[in-house]
């Protein structure tokens, strides 16, 4: 038996109506959906942290999860973890008919050229006529904003330089100071603003060859280093962090800095 068989058979004993685990049998494709969520942030983790050992335990976590999937599906009669290896493969042949067909491309811009006509073809196989359709709501903002513009993009509809990209930028941040500066702020116009800034941003981003969402995170990681260096010198001045002034705060934080450009 190899391991994939004998996963599918810890599966199936777990949701055995008689022996199985009774959390396990309870659970539900919504159920599990947070879950799946969960464990693939933490396989990003582990690959962000470069623990190649931690890295194998959450694909498996992962796989769990897809194999989770499959076996409800069984027992509810729609498809099965062979049914989901058939269509993935199915799938990656039709999309790289250079290498399982005849056809053959120049380059790798050609290549993706394909790689976007083949899922629009796709897409109207399932009624699905837009550029923007079946793009999952569920995904993080950042990234759902660059898979949109990436889509929009593929059929001529975006910038070709950059200029008008950050000219987009300042025009979206005028206007979200425009509203936060109003006697009375209208709060939902103000979020709509942000928002706004925010997509335009994305768009820098991706026509720089960046991923938003991998950068805000790579942000967010140096902002919360940098922050627990400013409380350690804060709490080396034998003060908490309330008791310091912005000023005091604001001098450890360059301090840190200076010391990140020296090493």
């Amino acid at each position: 038996m190899n391991q994939i068989e004998r996963l599918l058979g810890i599966m199936q004993r777990l949701r055995d109506p008689q022996i199985g685990c009774p959390w396990d049998k309870k659970q539900t494709f919504s159920s599990i959906a947070p879950h799946t969520l969960e464990e693939t942030y933490e396989v990003l983790d582990a690959i962000a942290r470069e623990d190649y050992v931690d890295l194998r335990g959450e694909l498996g976590d992962l796989l769990f999860q897809v194999v989770f999937y499959a076996q409800m599906a069984q027992e509810q009669g729609h498809f099965d973890f062979n049914d989901i290896c058939a269509a993935i493969n199915d799938k990656l042949e039709r999309r790289h008919p250079h290498i399982f067909g005849t056809a053959s491309f120049t380059d790798s811009e050609a290549i993706l050229a394909n790689w976007e006509q083949t899922k629009s073809a796709e897409r109207a196989e399932k009624a699905q006529f837009s550029a923007l359709d079946d793009i999952p709501e569920a995904m993080p903002a950042l990234m759902r904003a660059q898979k949109i513009q990436k889509r929009v993009s593929a059929v001529g509809f975006d910038w070709t330089t950059l200029g008008p990209v950050v000219d987009k930028i300042h025009e979206e941040l005028d206007e979200v100071m425009y509203e936060a500066t109003q006697a009375v702020v209208d709060e939902r116009k103000l979020e709509e603003e942000v928002g706004d800034l925010l997509f335009a941003t994305v768009n820098l981003a991706r026509h720089l060859g960046t991923k938003a969402e991998m950068a805000l995170a790579q942000a967010n990681h140096k902002f919360e280093r940098r922050f627990r260096e400013v409380e350690q010198i804060i709490a080396s001045q034998g003060l908490q962090m309330e008791q310091a002034s912005l000023a005091q705060m604001e001098d450890a934080w360059q301090q840190v800095k200076r010391q990140e450009y020296d090493i």
